[in-house]
């Protein structure tokens, strides 16, 4: 009858379960991931490519564009134009982003502006308008953004 081995030996596999479980570093939501200064790398309107960071031949020029997430829920957010907003926002889930209050209120938008998060990285965020624009002429804006 011995015991000690086994309980020697479940020991030490509970244990390594443990360490193994423990030891993997876990992705922070994208409430904190997507809180940084973010600038348009492309854009898209209504799936044709209009701007190109550093391109010589844009459509549309969207050097100016700037969406401010890096103080949450304060965001500071610049329009192709040069024209800033404040307001606030939320990542009510993975896949959406929400800008709310924004003052002054953009053309048509009653102060809120609605995003699909595509897809996030630490350097990238790509999203898309769930409404057409007024300012680009009723079409879908679609923003691959990156982290300066």
């Amino acid at each position: 009858m011995r015991k000690t081995p086994l309980i020697a030996f479940l020991s030490i596999t509970l244990l390594v379960g443990l360490l193994m479980g423990c030891g993997g570093s876990k992705t922070p939501p994208v409430s904190e991931r997507i809180a940084k200064v973010w600038t348009a790398r492309t854009v898209d309107h209504d799936n044709a490519t209009v701007y190109t960071k550093g391109g010589t031949s844009n459509a549309s020029d969207y050097s100016k564009f700037q969406l401010d997430l890096s103080a949450a829920p304060t965001v500071k957010y610049t329009d192709l134009y040069g024209n800033v907003f404040t307001g606030q926002y939320s990542v009510p889930s993975d896949t959406r982003l929400v800008l709310t209050n924004l003052n002054p209120s953009p053309t048509g938008a009653n102060g809120t502006l609605e995003f699909t998060i595509n897809s996030i990285s630490d350097n990238e965020l790509v999203i898309t308008a769930t409404t057409a624009s007024q300012k680009i002429g009723n079409k879908i804006a679609k923003y691959t953004l990156s982290n300066p």
